[in-house]
């Protein structure tokens, strides 16, 4: 018997990310239908146990636009929709939505949030010239760790220096 790993979802009104949240993923398989059936299956752990999501998404999809990323901890899914409108919900199904599918709060944005999602695209700054205000930010801050052999710093193995006779040569050393 299959599990269901635990499927993490937003959305744009182009777009869908659809996040699938399985460690060491082996033998990864998706599959994608312009209908919006979304077919994935993979293996995990130690003892290859089977995991495997069967879904119908709201509404159809660009298959050729989507793009699939297999990483270490995560499978990605970017999915263009066919036609740019938020959906509702993501499963075509109405009712409550299985427990392994939750929302992604980290990608999430507002439908009416989603033209000012660039930062500062909410803010005039007018005729400010921000060089003028004498905020900091114009040295080079690199400069100290370019400058690693010539630090100041005051160990008693940098300041001991060698002791010069009177006579003004250097001893030889034995």
């Amino acid at each position: 018997m299959s599990r269901h790993p635990t499927v993490k979802w937003a959305q744009r009104s182009d777009k869908l990310y659809i996040t699938i949240d399985l460690p060491d993923a082996k033998d990864v398989k998706l599959k994608l239908e312009p209908e919006g059936k979304f077919v994935f299956s993979a293996a995990s752990g130690a003892d290859n146990v089977p995991y495997e999501i069967d879904i119908d998404l709201y509404d159809k999809v660009d298959v050729n636009e989507s793009k699939a990323s297999v990483s270490l901890r995560n499978i990605c899914y970017l999915i263009k929709k066919a036609e740019s409108k938020w959906w509702s919900r993501l499963l075509k199904r109405e009712g409550k939505p299985p427990v392994f599918l939750k929302v992604d709060w980290d990608k999430w944005v507002d439908e009416d949030e989603e033209q000012d999602s660039k930062p500062g695209a909410d803010m005039d700054y007018g005729d400010i010239d921000f060089s003028k205000l004498n905020m900091g930010g114009g040295e080079d801050f690199d400069a100290a760790d370019k400058d690693e052999g010539n630090d100041d710093s005051d160990t008693e193995e940098e300041n001991v220096e060698e002791a010069v006779p009177a006579s003004g040569e250097p001893e030889p050393k034995a």
